[in-house]
Order: structure tokens, then C-alpha cells, then sequence
């Protein structure tokens, strides 16, 4: 059978009519059509971690509030109340729900040993140790006590740090007291870059 389009919009009306002369209700189909996927959704506030502007954005997720139930995102959109966007967002900002969504994300820590072509999944306990041991031997390894003039400056130079926009300016405080002690002189945070 070869359909042209005009038939098909005749098929399809002659359709719709028949199905609203022989008792089909309609109601229901287009007060389903008309409830927003966000209707029953949990708003929650954040930031958008992409870049240091710091973008306020919304994300709405959907989930019964059970204990070890993970509620799902169906959407994400900028705060119109933020100061600084006023609902709008960047097209990386705006595709953020695929970001959280995507099966890809890491959820676990991995390590890639020397001379090994994968990367293994490890426990956080285990990362966290193995964190403390590769900077206690960078820190250990690289601080200068005294320069070439013989003044004290207590230094690590094989250490550096960089802060992400999202961070708070108390979790920035501490990590500052923080690289401060271990004698790292090389800090910045994304909001400055």
C-alpha cells in the first residue's frame, strides 16, 4: 500500500472521529499529557560544578524518601532566585542532568599502578591510606628548610593544590590552614582562576 501524506492525515482524522463517536475518552490522555514530569518531584538547590562563576541551578529529583533508597534526577534547570544567573545556565550547565545521570561516572575511587595499561577499582579506606603515603613521600622528598641564602622557608614544592568554584568559603579556609601546614606554597582556588 502506497500512502501518500494527504492520505494519511484523511486516515487519521477519519480515526479520531471514529474513536470519539464510538465512546473513546479522551480526558484522561490529555490531563496525562498536561502533568509536568517535575509535578511530584523533590526541589533541591546547588551549583553548577563546571566553572567559577558559580551558577545557582535546581535539580529535581524523583523518589519515595526511604532509607537507602537513591532518589533519580528527572531534571535540572537554573535558579531563577540565584544572584548570579537568574535562571539561566550555559550549555554546560544546562546539560547537566546527563552528567549525573551518565552510566560512565565513576561512583568508586581507581588507582592505576606503575606500569600496568588499566585502571582498578579500590575501597575508599584504602585510597584515603594511599593519599597520606604519596604525600607524606612528595612532602618529605621535596621541602626546603632554608633557601640559597640560608633563611629559613619551610616549603613544599612538589605539592600543589587547586580548589573547585563549588567549594565553600569555610571548606576553603580549612584547606588553605590545611596545604598552609604541610608547608605547600603553591594555592589557588577555580573561583580566581
Amino acid at each position: 500500500m502506497n500512502l501518500t501524506r494527504r492520505d494519511f492525515l484523511k486516515v487519521g482524522a477519519v480515526g479520531g472521529v471514529g474513536a470519539t463517536i464510538f465512546g473513546f475518552d479522551m480526558a484522561p490522555a490529555y490531563a496525562q499529557m498536561r502533568e509536568l514530569k517535575i509535578a511530584r518531584a523533590t526541589e533541591t538547590r546547588s551549583t553548577c560544578p563546571y566553572c567559577s562563576v558559580s551558577c545557582g541551578v535546581i535539580i529535581y529529583t524523583l523518589g519515595d524518601k526511604a532509607k537507602n533508597v537513591t532518589p533519580q534526577v528527572v531534571h535540572v534547570e537554573g535558579d531563577p532566585d540565584h544572584p548570579i544567573n537568574r535562571g539561566t545556565l550555559c550549555p554546560k550547565g544546562a546539560s547537566l542532568e546527563q552528567d549525573i545521570l551518565n552510566p560512565r561516572r565513576l561512583v568508586k575511587p581507581q588507582v592505576r599502578r606503575p606500569g600496568s595499561d588499566h585502571w582498578e577499582d579500590i575501597p575508599w579506606d584504602k585510597a584515603i591510606d594511599e593519599i597520606g603515603h604519596w604525600v607524606k613521600k612528595t612532602r618529605d622528598a621535596s621541602f626546603v628548610d632554608k633557601d640559597a641564602q640560608g633563611a629559613t622557608v619551610n616549603r613544599c614544592e612538589g605539592l600543589s593544590w587547586i580548589g573547585g568554584c563549588t567549594d565553600t568559603n569555610e571548606f576553603n579556609y580549612l584547606v588553605v590552614k590545611t596545604m598552609r601546614s604541610l608547608g605547600v606554597c603553591y594555592l589557588e582556588n577555580q573561583a580566581r582562576v
